[in-house]
């Protein structure tokens, strides 16, 4: 839109101009944050695939090693005891785990832990 000059333009046209403007600033700006944000969001993509995918890795080895557990065990004392065993200790690890990160989170959010 071409400006119109100021020697011939009324208040009105000089507002009308400003408000005009204004709008297209604001127009600009909500296209940089929506670019700098898909950006961002692209960037971040490809690390929470990697983590996913690490986690579910990680599962996985944690299955392995209590499976593992297990089957050494059971030579000793059978698979049922050995079974239970292991599962009662890994119940006991998550539980502390789960206390630890319950404690952790009160006390983040100001709570008395």
């Amino acid at each position: 839109m071409d400006a119109p000059r100021m020697e011939d333009a009324g208040i009105g046209e000089l507002i009308g101009q400003l408000t005009e403007d204004a709008k297209d600033y604001a127009r600009a700006e909500v296209d940089y944050v929506k670019a700098v944000a898909q950006a961002k969001v692209a960037e971040v993509k490809g690390a929470a695939i990697a983590a996913v995918l690490a986690l579910a890795l990680a599962l996985a080895a944690a299955i392995g090693l209590i499976v593992g557990a297990i089957l050494t065990l059971a030579t000793l004392v059978g698979p049922g005891w050995a079974t239970l065993i292991v599962v009662g200790i890994s119940l006991v690890i998550a539980a502390l785990l789960g206390w630890a990160a319950a404690r952790g989170i009160r006390k983040a959010l100001g709570a008395q832990a």
